[in-house]
């Protein structure tokens, strides 16, 4: 259950049952229908430890084939899965970040990004605690059984819980130290239909991202099943039953990286574009009012329709452009 000041200045409570368009539209609706002011979650039991896996490829098709493998053993309630799988760009561009492997490894893993320009690392992590301890190593020798990884290109940590969930912090703290952290984060989010991510791969990651040479930051991409996603919240996905989440995060600290960031990403955008690759794009810079129209397109609607509703005035996130 959520708690929500609407647009008309009503503090509202909301779940799936009771007052259900505010808390779907809440979902994704980009603060134009209210502000959650609380939010009532349940909780379970923690893990204590974690096995993190980083498995290194050379080969897209090989990289994508296995995300996909692996996100399907959650769609059968195995209790084997992995609790958490995500994909991302390690390119031949400095800074080469190699803190997660061990020091004796940095040299190959160097020789064989030079050799191919990218390679893509599969983040594989299995939780487990004292009494699943005996269990866990086999259930991740299960999980990279058949896998197309790079043959001794599998590094794995054991971490605690807290560590793992706080994985973020090494980066923001090296960014600190370099003066990058409170500066402009140009990036670039969008969903990718799964039968045009090899098209991307080669026009985008290959192309565009890696011939450009311009220092990266981190660039993820890992598949989502559809059917986590309920078509009542406000978001709009590609419509497969998988898609991908392709994240550009770049730090900029001038105006002239600003700049050359900002034209990559609309670079990005043409390429789709013009190979009608039909992406979603979120976390995005202004648009115009028939542009986000085309964005939502069959649930514009409905957007349109929750927005005069909750919010008649045109109060709320009016610097998005959406409702002029």
């Amino acid at each position: 259950m959520w708690f929500i000041y609407a647009g008309k200045g009503d503090l509202v409570s909301c779940s799936r049952e009771k007052n259900s368009e505010l808390f779907y539209g809440a979902l994704g609706g980009l603060g134009q229908f209210g502000v959650i002011t609380r939010a009532r979650i349940p909780l379970g039991p923690a893990p204590t430890r974690v096995k993190w896996l980083h498995l290194l490829y050379t080969n897209f098709t090989a990289f994508s084939r296995d995300q996909e493998h692996l996100i399907c053993f959650s769609e059968k309630n195995d209790t084997t899965a992995s609790d958490y799988v995500e994909g991302k760009l390690l390119l031949n561009q400095p800074p080469l970040d190699l803190s997660f492997y061990p020091d004796s490894n940095h040299q190959r893993i160097t020789s064989l990004v030079t050799q191919n320009g990218i390679i893509y690392i599969i983040e594989l992590v299995k939780y487990y605690d004292n009494n699943s301890q005996a269990r866990v190593q086999k259930d991740v020798a299960d999980l990279v059984k058949g896998l197309s990884f790079v043959p001794t290109f599998i590094f794995e940590k054991d971490a605690s819980y807290e560590e793992f969930l706080n994985r973020v912090q090494a980066d923001e703290l090296f960014l600190r130290s370099k003066g990058l952290w409170e500066v402009t984060h140009p990036w670039l989010n969008i969903w990718i239909p799964r039968s045009r991510i090899l098209d991307f791969n080669e026009g985008v990651f290959k192309n565009i991202i890696l011939k450009q040479n311009i220092s990266s930051g981190i660039s993820l991409v890992y598949p989502i099943n559809r059917n986590k996603w309920d078509d009542k919240m406000s978001p709009v996905t590609p419509e497969e039953d998988v898609f991908y989440a392709v994240s550009f995060l770049r730090t900029a600290d001038s105006l002239d990286m600003v700049e050359k960031f900002q034209a990559q990403n609309q670079q990005i955008l043409e390429f789709c574009k013009r190979a009608g690759i039909k992406i979603t794009e979120y976390l995005t810079g202004n648009k115009t009012q028939e542009q986000w129209m085309e964005h939502f397109g069959s649930k514009w609607k409905l957007f349109a329709h929750r927005k005069a509703e909750f919010d008649p005035n045109k109060i709320l996130s009016p610097g998005q452009g959406i409702f002029q």
